[in-house]
């Protein structure tokens, strides 16, 4: 076995990018393939522009922001060419930072604020009971509370150095779902305001951090043959 073969050099950057947002794209089609059924009822509203069934509903919410995929993909390739030629080292992981931010939580957060049956007449009711909730919201429940802001946890460590840290993480998404909640009670949207929910949005912020901890942004590399402080 001759030990003195030379390693095979890694991948490209643009081929390691070119597989991350394959991948991407054969999540949101399979899930997009998944749910086709329901999606497509409110295809017909959304396509005629119209407000009720399809902004007002979760299957036309999940539908736009599909759609809206290839837009997003557009505006991370015009943000990295203005940061590339700005000189910037981190182009691409910062531009899709920051849409992936947006794209991947507004829809979820427009579905939370969506009212109840009696809006601006009852408050849903405030549940500050720590796991009381948590049994009745079944695997369904669970599973979209986790993605409300899963995309600020995975991609807010990408952006902005002072979050990559899953605990400032978690904070964070306890915050902002602490926020909501408030504001659900607050504009009388008749829906429950519980603290499960701020529970299981935290950790699915933190769980989705630790999900792209390889790719944090820990600081600014020292260039090249400069020696680092103390050495």
């Amino acid at each position: 076995m001759n030990h003195d073969a030379a390693l095979p050099a890694p991948p490209p950057r643009r081929t390691r990018q070119a597989v991350l947002l394959g991948l991407v794209a054969l999540g949101i089609a399979g899930a997009a393939f998944v749910g086709r059924r329901p999606l497509l009822m409110s295809a017909p509203r959304c396509a005629a522009g119209r407000w009720h069934g399809c902004l007002d509903t979760f299957n036309g919410v999940v539908l736009v922001t599909l759609a809206a995929v290839p837009l997003a993909l557009l505006v991370v390739w015009v943000l990295t060419r203005c940061r590339s030629a700005a000189g910037s080292s981190s182009a691409w992981r910062m531009s899709l930072a920051e849409v992936g931010i947006v794209h991947g939580t507004l829809p979820f957060v427009w579905m939370t604020m969506m009212p109840g049956a009696s809006p601006g007449t009852a408050h849903g009711g405030v549940s500050l009971v720590p796991l009381q909730d948590l049994p009745t919201m079944g695997v369904v429940g669970i599973g979209g509370n986790l993605l409300v802001f899963a995309s600020l946890g995975f991609f807010a460590p990408l952006r902005f150095v002072a979050l990559a840290s899953a605990p400032r993480v978690l904070a964070l998404g306890a915050a902002c779902s602490a926020l909501i909640e408030t504001a659900q009670y607050v504009l009388c949207l008749d829906r429950v305001s519980s603290v499960d929910d701020v529970l299981v949005n935290a950790v699915g912020a933190a769980l989705a951090a630790l999900a792209s901890r390889r790719w944090w942004r820990t600081g600014a590399q020292p260039p090249s043959g400069r020696p680092r402080p103390g050495e």
